[in-house]
């Protein structure tokens, strides 16, 4: 059911979501968090919260935030200070969290996102810096609750919207488009199934047309975008059916069970003043300074959409197939590298379009796995151009290029698949067919123009195939003239 179409209420839904950076250590000590490892292998004293250690600011962090921040139209703050979250998990050894409250680096941004109805600009609040906690594990013993501390320390942003969002619809495409930019400026892999982007979607209902925000819930446990857009859609009707029976929404924060597609209590909501954030005394202040901000300015990519609109102009190509060229970054990288190397854009978004995307779908595999460089590809299309081979050829050796490391041309010949484009073996070819075939000619020229598809078959008939049907249908127009 859609929660576009309620008629007394209307949703309200922000966004909180978690990015781990790609960074090669840890936010404040040099451990490398490489998904996957043993756990409790990368860990520091530091880490595990020993008494005595202090924290070293990771540069890449504040490079990598700031770079989010720009690419999201955000203010980048002069100074910003780190605090202290107090709270106490099992797998939060300090008993406190890195992070910033009341001073984020980058604040005031936005996003544009699209829909198949309309666009809507996104607010963002703030994006700010912090250090994840470890990992409690409640699957792997039927007793006890296990904790992995080998995320404890990861870098990470929080990237937090305005409540501008209004159905689960626009959250998806929100979170869409945030997974685009954060891939896009390579900083974190986007991959909510291992954890390196999280969201946790604030959630509340009121009357239409009342400005007033209703009590809001925390929902948690989302790991894909279909599933946070499923639980934010069951969270508003749970709450609108909650006040028309009469109920009122309590303040707390709600689990996704994704076995009974439905949210459940977790506990109920923490209030900033419930952590007692005060400023991390170890760290010291972040000075963005000018030359800073330019030399982070002049890292930055072409962006999706600004890729989208240069790829309609440029290469004169329509905007769906524009966005879906651009979607991923390698992606668009390739479709380039190919349309230059082949000299022929047209050609080169098809090819990328039909056939490599089939392949990748297939073989749920990213363009970077892809088997056939984007210099081999425009072998092939180049092959297709100069008449070498025909359209079902050029599918053929587009297969068997999947699995051999050889060019295009070499797979053609060895598959017995060049066409024949010698004017005197085709003239000659041409003279036969015409000679045997006096009904068909007679019909011909007495009007019936169809018939040249039948020349053409012959000829190809003949040839087994080879025969080049452009220089045949050409050849058959000029002798039958005479």
């Amino acid at each position: 059911m859609s929660t576009i179409a309620h008629p007394r209420f209307e949703a309200v839904i922000g966004l909180e979501v978690h990015a781990q950076l790609l960074t090669k250590s840890k936010a404040f000590s040099t451990v490398a968090p490489i998904y996957g490892e043993a756990p409790n292998t990368q860990i520091t004293p530091l880490c595990l919260g020993h008494p005595g250690t202090l924290p070293v600011v990771n540069e890449n962090l504040v490079r990598y935030i700031i770079k989010m921040g720009l690419a999201t139209n955000c203010s980048i703050a002069e100074k910003s200070i780190f605090a202290r979250k107090n709270y106490f998990y099992p797998d939060l050894p300090k008993g406190y969290q890195i992070s910033q409250f009341e001073t984020p680096i980058c604040y005031d941004g936005f996003v544009d996102i699209e829909l198949e109805e309309y666009d809507k600009r996104i607010g963002l609040t703030r994006i700010h810096m912090e250090e994840d906690a470890g990992k409690s594990i409640h699957d792997q013993d039927p007793y006890n609750t296990l904790v992995d501390l080998n995320r404890a320390g990861t870098p990470s942003i929080e990237i937090v919207s305005e409540p501008d969002l209004r159905t689960p619809q626009e959250a998806y495409a929100y979170l869409s488009k945030i997974k685009q930019i954060v891939q896009y400026l390579e900083i974190c892999d986007g991959n909510m199934e291992e954890g390196s982007l999280r969201c946790d979607a604030n959630v509340s209902v009121r009357p239409r047309g009342q400005e007033k925000f209703g009590t809001r819930t925390e929902l948690k446990n989302m790991n894909s975008f279909r599933n946070v857009e499923r639980a934010i859609e069951f969270e508003i009707y749970r709450q609108i059916e909650l006040i028309e029976s009469g109920g009122e929404v309590v303040q707390q924060t709600r689990l996704w069970d994704t076995s009974k597609m439905q949210t459940r209590m977790m506990r109920s909501k923490e209030e900033a003043h419930d952590y007692r954030y005060f400023p991390e005394p170890d760290l010291p202040p972040i000075i963005v300074t000018t030359d800073m901000l330019d030399s982070i300015k002049s890292e930055l990519p072409e962006l999706a959409d600004v890729r989208q609109k240069r790829f309609t102009e440029q290469y004169e190509m329509s905007e769906v197939d524009a966005v879906t060229l651009t979607e991923s970054r390698y992606l668009a990288d390739f479709f380039e590298e190919v349309a230059e190397a082949a000299g022929n854009a047209k050609a080169a978004s098809n090819i990328v379009l039909s056939e490599v995307l089939r392949v990748l779908n297939e073989q749920s595999i990213e363009i970077g796995e892809f088997s056939i460089s984007p210099v081999r590809l425009a072998e092939l299309i180049k092959l297709k151009e100069e008449d070498k081979i025909n359209s079902s050829a050029m599918q053929a050796v587009f297969n068997a290029m999947l699995n051999e490391d050889k060019s295009a041309e070499e797979l053609a010949k060895e598959m017995n698949l060049i066409q024949v484009s010698d004017t005197g073996f085709l003239e000659g070819l041409v003279d036969e067919i015409i000679a045997d075939n006096p009904d068909e000619v007679e019909k011909y020229k007495a009007g019936k123009k169809q018939l040249m598809g039948f020349f053409v078959g012959q000829a190809m008939k003949a040839s087994k195939g080879k025969a080049n049907p452009k220089m045949v249908t050409s050849l058959v127009s000029k002798k039958l003239k005479r």
